[in-house]
């Protein structure tokens, strides 16, 4: 999230991804040739240990700032996803409103 000004309650965590009070994240993705500086972009709801939930992702060249007014909307949507108990992950994942991403299983032939 490049973002126009200084946030307040913004820092960088190992030097890496910005993280905002309320759990969202920035995390740049590269692309084939072009590196982190020219590729996509997403944004992760976050906290430690527990749960990461992705919700958005664009492309650099796309409007690269996002707005503080979306920047509030991801940390309320933080608020609710991150606050839901297990349970209700497995309800929602059940009702095809979130989606699990697993990681891919090793075959043992690498």
């Amino acid at each position: 999230m490049q973002i126009s000004g200084k946030l307040p309650g913004s820092q960088t965590r190992a030097g890496l991804t910005p993280i905002w009070e309320g759990g969202v994240i920035k995390q740049r993705i590269a692309r084939a040739g072009e590196g982190k500086s020219g590729g996509s972009r997403c944004v992760i709801l976050f906290r430690m240990g527990e749960r990461a939930v992705f919700v958005h992702g664009f492309e650099k060249k796309d409007p690269g700032n996002i707005k503080i007014d979306e920047l509030e909307a991801f940390r309320e949507l933080a608020r609710i996803v991150l606050g839901y108990s297990d349970a209700e992950i497995a309800k929602r994942t059940a009702d095809g409103a979130l989606i699990s991403v697993e990681p891919p299983q090793e075959d043992g032939n690498a």
